[in-house]
């Protein structure tokens, strides 16, 4: 008998301990669901677990390792379809994101009045012809010749911000840019192989590209909208343009592509590397700028062709090292100037919080006597 209760209140125990923990995931996944049911709530819920530093090292991650994969789906598999290669990431990424919304993960939209369609709409069909034109010039140019193009993003993006917005940047911020832009192209000048058509597409990339970091950032910042959300209005738009792109920019021979099971893995793995990369970036973009994201690009350039040389004994030449060392170098500069003026931004704008505490009259502190005494017979008769 003593062993039979000895026995009955273990398993009561532990069907306590089940309970608990049952309760806790409850709670856990109704507090998850509250905080995505609005738009105000689900922005505080990114910016608290996904801050610059993470934001940007999550995209980094993504960036080299979806490099590998389309190395592998374009070399090897002969996937030789850009255009369509993109328009299957962002399907699936549509997909995914469908898949979300029916299990309630999907954060809330701001209301459709915050922000017009045009916005929306705009964003979609850069988006199409930035990365649409990204993979077709990194099909028909050399790499070095597509990071040369890269470089010219970041004075557009500066440009752009300074007519659409005003915003400029300080002298010491343009110093260490201009010290990444020239190390880059030293780090790259080595490879500068294209065509006409090739060079005409990385041209008409440069402004789609700066247009589409600005206004996901500034939507992101400007109002409550979340990387996922935002992605949710403005990928079926996307999906449309790549449509109509796909018949001038793909080569022909689309149908004919031998879509068996080892194929097919390695697109869809390019594929949900790609919905990675857009969120990683979408984040990336919230949490820092336009510019600092390209500057971030360019960082993966330099690594790949500094690791490529510490670990796989490739050569690329004195110079070419000696670029990618100045590139980091004035990314390191860059990126400490921005968080500098991350930390003083929030003073400026707060000046009230670093004021002294102006002294109380006798008046004043006599009122607040008689109000703290109210409110103490007040709760007394509660």
């Amino acid at each position: 008998m003593g062993l039979w209760r000895h026995a009955r209140k273990f398993i009561k125990r532990k069907y306590s301990d089940a309970g608990e923990a049952g309760r806790a995931l409850e709670e856990a996944r109704g507090t998850l669901y509250n905080d995505l049911r609005t738009s105000e709530s689900a922005k505080r819920l990114q910016q608290r677990f996904c801050g610059p530093v993470v934001a940007m090292s999550f995209n980094f991650m993504v960036a080299v390792s979806i490099i590998l994969a389309n190395k592998l789906v374009m070399g090897k598999v002969g996937f030789n379809y850009p255009i369509f290669l993109t328009l299957i990431h962002y399907t699936v990424s549509w997909t995914l994101m469908a898949l979300f919304k029916g299990l309630s993960w999907l954060p809330a939209s701001p209301p459709s009045k915050s922000t017009p369609f045009s916005s929306l709409f705009s964003l979609g069909f850069v988006m199409a012809l930035s990365n649409g034109l990204a993979n077709t010039s990194l099909k028909h140019n050399s790499v070095g010749f597509y990071q040369m193009a890269k470089i010219a993003v970041t004075p557009t993006i500066v440009l752009t911000e300074f007519i659409l917005f005003g915003k400029t940047i300080s002298y010491n911020k343009v110093m260490a840019l201009a010290i990444v832009s020239v190390g880059v192209a030293v780090a790259t000048v080595t490879d500068l192989e294209f065509n006409v058509f090739g060079a005409c597409i990385a041209i008409a990339w440069i402004v789609p590209s700066a247009v589409n970091k600005i206004l996901w950032s500034n939507l992101q910042q400007q109002s409550n909208w979340t990387a996922l959300a935002l992605m949710w209005k403005t990928t079926p738009v996307t999906i449309f343009f790549l449509l109509a792109l796909m018949p001038w920019l793909d080569p022909p021979g689309v149908l004919s592509f031998q879509w068996n099971v080892t194929n097919s893995s390695a697109i869809l793995v390019s594929a949900a590397l790609g919905f990675l990369l857009q969120w990683s970036g979408a984040l990336a973009l919230g949490a820092t700028s336009a510019t600092s994201h390209v500057v971030l690009g360019q960082f993966k350039t330099c690594v790949i062709l500094l690791g490529g040389y510490l670990l796989f004994n490739s050569d690329p030449g004195l110079m070419s090292l000696c670029g990618a060392v100045a590139a980091l170098g004035g990314m390191s500069v860059y990126t400490s100037l921005s968080i500098n003026e991350t930390k003083e931004t929030p003073a400026k704008q707060n000046p009230s919080q670093n004021q002294p505490a102006k002294p109380k009259t006798d008046v004043e502190d006599d009122e607040e006597k008689a109000d703290v005494k109210s409110v103490k017979s007040v709760s007394s008769t509660d």
